[in-house]
C-alpha cells in the first residue's frame, strides 16, 4: 500500500463520480444471456478485438495479473449475438430513426440485396451475390476496411485481392486515426511503429501523454501506469481538457487501486486545442537554452539539430503563448521535467494527429525525443498509442492506398518486386484514400463502394455529405456482422450486405499486432455460428476470384489462415514468426523490446531526423470558439452509454470553461447552439476544466460542424476540430 498515490479515502470510491466497473460485469453478463459459456471462452481463449493494447485471455506479457476492461465487456455482446430477424429489413424505411439501435439487432445471417427502388432488402445466395458483385469490378472502385476486430489475415487478402483487380484504392481506419504518426514516424526514425514496450512505463522516470486519454480509450493501460506510479514514474499530461479519469481512476482488478483509486497526473499543461506545436516548441526553445541537452545523442545519432535550433529560436515567446494559450513558465516546467528525467516515454493519440496539421505535430514530439536521447532503451521510446486491435496490422499488411505490404510506398520499384512475389501486375501509383473515395463517389467518379465494416456516416465529416456520396455509386456492397446506419442509404443501384464471421469463428485462428508491435494469434473459439457469415479474406479473395479468374489459383487460399500467414512472412520480412503462430498465446514482438536501439535507426544513413517545425497560421475569427470533438463511454463511434462516468457529460453535452460560462452568462445545463462554417450543434452547458476559449462536445454527433475540406498534406486526415461561435438557444 502507498498512500501518497490515493484518490480517495472512501472505500471503492462510493460517492465519488467515476465509471461502476462491477456494474459493467452485471451489464455484461446479461447482454450474453443464453451464450454465457461461449463468451467466457472469448474472454479467456481469445485476443481482446477492443483497443491494440493486446491480450491473451486476460492475461499480457507485461504483468502478471487479470485484465478486463468495460470496453471488451461491452463487445461480448457483439460477438455472442443471435442472427436478427430479416423481416425487419423487408422495409427499411423507418430503421434509420432507430440508427442507435442498429448494431443491437442481431447478426446479419445470410447475404441479402436492396435493388434499386425497391424499399428493403431480400436474400440472396452467396453465388449470386459474389458473381453480381465481380462482374462489376472492372470499373473505378474503391475498397474500405474498418479496424475494430479486424485481423491481419482479412486486411494481408483484401488487399492482395483489390491489387489483382487492377486498382490501389484500398485503405483502412487508420486513414483517419494515426496516418500521420505513420508518415511522420517513417520520416524522422525510418519505422512507422512505437518504438517501446509497454513494460517501458513501468519504471520510466517520466510519462508525458499529449492529446491522449486513455482511461476512456485504452482502459487497461490505466494498470499500467498504477504500476508505474508504484516504481516512481511521473506522470505529466498535455491536453486541452483535465481529463477526470487521467487525474484518479480506479482498477477493478487492482486490490489497492479499487479500494481507494489511483492518483495519475503529476503535472497537467493546458494547450489551446490546435495549440500543441506552440507548446511543445517552447518547451524544445527551453531545453536548448538551459542546455539539457543530450549532445552525445545528438551528434552520434542524428541529423538536422542545427536547423531545428535555428528555426525554434526564432520564434518568439510571444508567439508561441499566443498559439499555445500556454505560459512561457509552463513550457519551462515541462522542459525541466524533461531535462531532468534520465528516461522517458512520449505519448499521443489523436488529439495529436487529427488536425490539418497532424505530421507536423508528430514531428514536433520527435523532436523533443532525438533532443534528449529518449528512443532505442529501456523506459523511453516514442508511442502513437493505438485505439483499435487492428489499426497497427493494417496499414503494415498493405490494406492501405498510399502503401505496400510492409509499408512500402507505392512507386514502380516497389509495385514490381510484389509483382515478382505474387505472380500478377500491381499498380505502380497511389490509389484513392478514404476521404478521396467519398469525393470520388460524391462527385459520381466511384463506380462501386465496398465497406467493410466501419460507417462513413459516423466517422467522416459533413454527413450529409457522406450520404449523398454514398447514393451515387453504381453498386455499394457492405461486408460486417451487423448493421449499420450507411447500409440504409439507397443506392443509385443495387446495394449488397454481406454477412461477416468474427475473429473468434475463423478456422484456422487469426492473428493481430498490438500497439507494441506484439503480433498475437488468437485461435477459433467453440462456440455457436451465424447463419452464412463467411470470413472476410475468404469473401474478398473469392471477388477478386470470380472478376479474374485467369488469377484464380494466385488469389485463393484453399489452405485457410495458415497459408495466408506463410504469404505474409514471404511478404513482409520482418514479420518473420508469424508462420509458426498457431497455438493460444503464440505471439511474437517483431523488433524486439525496443527498434532504433542504441540510437541506430533503420534510416539510410542510421540517423534519426530533426524536422524544424514551423507555426501554424490559427486565425480564429472574432468571439468564436475552437471546438473538438471527443469521445466519451463509446468505443469508436459504437456509443455504450448516453453518459459519461467520467465527467457525467451526456452526449449532447458543450463542455465549456467555468471563466467562458460565466462570461456569457451561461448556467450548467442551458441550451447552446455551436454554428461554425458548415453547420450548427445544440446542446447543453456543461462547465468542466477547460482551457477558456476551447469547447468540446460528442464525437460523431459533432461532426456537422466540421469542414470535409480541411485535411493534412501528407497523411490526408481529416481535421476533427473547427471554429464556432456559441450562441443561446
Amino acid at each position: 500500500m502507498d498512500r501518497k498515490n490515493w484518490a480517495s479515502w472512501k472505500p471503492f470510491g462510493i460517492g465519488e463520480r467515476k465509471p461502476n466497473n462491477y456494474l459493467e460485469l452485471w451489464k455484461a453478463f446479461r447482454s450474453v444471456k443464453g451464450n454465457r459459456r461461449y463468451a467466457w471462452r472469448i474472454l479467456t481463449r481469445g485476443t481482446c478485438d477492443g483497443c491494440a493494447l493486446g491480450t491473451k485471455g486476460m492475461r499480457d506479457w507485461t504483468m502478471d495479473e487479470i485484465h478486463l476492461c468495460n470496453i471488451r465487456l461491452r463487445l461480448l455482446q457483439l460477438n455472442t449475438m443471435p442472427a436478427l430477424d430479416a423481416r425487419l429489413l423487408a422495409d427499411v424505411s423507418a430503421l434509420p430513426a432507430r440508427s442507435g439501435e442498429l448494431r443491437g439487432l442481431g447478426r446479419l445471417p445470410y447475404p441479402m440485396i436492396r435493388r434499386q427502388g425497391e424499399a428493403g432488402f431480400v436474400r440472396i445466395g452467396w453465388e449470386e451475390a459474389l458473381d453480381l458483385a465481380a462482374a462489376k469490378l472492372d470499373r473505378k472502385v474503391g475498397v474500405y476496411l474498418t479496424s475494430r476486430g479486424v485481423p491481419n489475415e482479412n486486411y494481408f487478402a483484401a488487399q492482395k485481392a483489390v491489387r489483382a483487380i487492377g486498382v490501389n484504392s484500398i485503405d483502412n481506419a487508420a486513414r483517419i486515426c494515426h496516418s500521420p504518426s505513420t508518415v511522420a514516424l517513417k520520416q524522422a526514425i525510418g519505422a512507422a511503429a512505437t518504438t517501446c514496450s509497454y513494460q517501458d512505463w513501468i519504471g520510466s522516470d517520466l510519462i508525458v501523454f499529449i492529446g491522449s486519454n486513455p482511461s476512456n480509450n485504452q482502459p487497461v493501460a490505466m494498470k499500467y501506469l498504477y504500476h508505474a506510479k508504484k516504481a516512481g514514474t511521473r506522470i505529466a499530461m498535455v491536453n486541452t481538457y483535465r481529463e477526470p479519469g487521467m487525474e484518479r481512476y480506479w482498477v477493478p482488478s487492482n486490490a489497492e487501486s479499487a479500494l481507494f483509486g489511483t492518483k495519475i497526473t503529476d503535472h497537467f499543461f493546458g494547450v489551446n486545442i490546435g495549440g500543441d506545436i506552440g507548446f511543445l516548441n517552447g518547451v524544445l526553445k527551453h531545453l536548448v537554452e538551459n542546455d539539457w541537452l543530450d549532445k552525445a545523442f545528438i551528434d552520434t545519432h542524428t541529423a538536422g539539430f542545427d536547423a531545428v535550433r535555428e528555426s525554434v529560436a526564432a520564434q518568439t515567446w510571444e508567439s508561441l503563448e499566443a498559439l499555445s494559450g500556454a505560459t512561457r513558465e509552463d513550457m519551462f516546467a515541462l522542459a525541466k521535467l524533461l531535462g531532468e528525467a534520465k528516461s522517458a516515454v512520449l505519448v499521443w493519440s489523436m488529439g495529436i494527429t487529427q488536425h490539418a496539421y497532424g505530421e507536423e505535430n508528430v514531428r514536433a514530439i520527435v523532436n523533443l525525443a532525438l533532443a534528449r536521447g529518449f528512443v532505442g532503451r529501456d523506459n523511453c521510446g516514442l508511442m502513437p498509442i493505438r485505439g483499435h486491435s487492428g489499426v497497427q496490422g493494417g496499414a503494415e499488411m498493405g490494406a492501405y492506398a498510399t502503401g505496400l505490404p510492409g509499408g512500402l510506398p507505392v512507386t514502380p520499384e516497389n509495385a514490381a518486386k510484389f509483382a515478382e512475389l505474387w505472380g500478377f501486375e500491381i499498380p505502380t501509383t497511389p490509389g484513392l484514400t478514404a476521404t478521396d473515395m467519398i469525393d470520388a463517389a460524391h462527385a459520381g467518379e466511384l463506380d462501386v463502394l465496398i465497406s467493410s465494416g466501419g460507417n462513413f456516416l459516423e466517422v467522416l465529416p459533413d454527413p450529409d455529405y457522406c450520404r449523398e456520396a454514398l447514393s451515387r455509386p453504381g453498386l455499394r456492397v457492405h461486408i460486417d456482422i451487423v448493421l449499420s446506419s450507411q447500409m440504409l442509404v439507397p443506392g443509385a443501384g443495387d446495394v449488397l450486405l454481406l454477412p461477416a464471421q468474427t475473429r473468434y469463428e475463423m478456422a484456422g485462428g487469426v492473428t493481430e499486432t498490438s500497439t507494441e508491435r506484439r503480433i498475437i494469434y488468437s485461435p477459433e473459439v467453440e462456440g455457436p455460428r451465424i447463419g452464412e457469415a463467411w470470413p472476410e479474406w475468404k469473401i474478398f479473395t473469392e471477388l477478386a476470384a470470380r472478376a479474374r479468374p485467369d488469377l484464380a489459383d494466385l488469389i485463393r487460399y484453399p489452405g485457410g489462415t495458415a497459408a495466408i500467414r506463410e504469404d505474409i512472412e514471404r511478404s513482409v520480412p520482418f514479420y518473420e514468426g508469424i508462420s509458426g503462430l498457431s497455438a493460444f498465446g503464440d505471439n511474437v514482438q517483431y523488433g524486439g523490446r525496443h527498434l532504433c536501439p542504441d540510437g541506430l535507426f533503420p534510416t539510410p544513413d542510421h540517423r534519426g531526423r530533426f524536422s524544424p517545425v514551423d507555426l501554424p497560421e490559427l486565425q480564429r475569427p472574432d468571439g468564436a470558439f475552437l471546438v473538438a470533438t471527443r469521445r466519451g463511454k463509446q468505443f469508436n463511434s459504437m456509443v455504450h452509454e448516453r453518459r459519461d462516468g467520467f465527467n457525467g457529460a451526456t452526449r449532447q453535452a458543450v463542455l465549456i470553461s467555468s471563466y467562458d460560462a460565466d462570461r456569457l452568462g451561461l448556467a450548467d445545463g442551458a441550451e447552446v447552439t455551436l454554428t461554425s462554417s458548415t453547420g450548427s450543434f445544440t446542446g447543453n452547458v456543461l462547465r468542466a476544466p477547460l482551457m477558456p476559449g476551447n469547447v468540446q462536445i460528442h464525437w460523431p454527433e459533432g461532426n456537422v460542424l466540421l469542414d470535409k475540406a480541411r485535411r493534412s498534406p501528407d497523411a490526408r486526415i481529416p481535421d476533427y476540430n473547427a471554429y464556432a461561435t456559441l450562441d443561446p438557444s
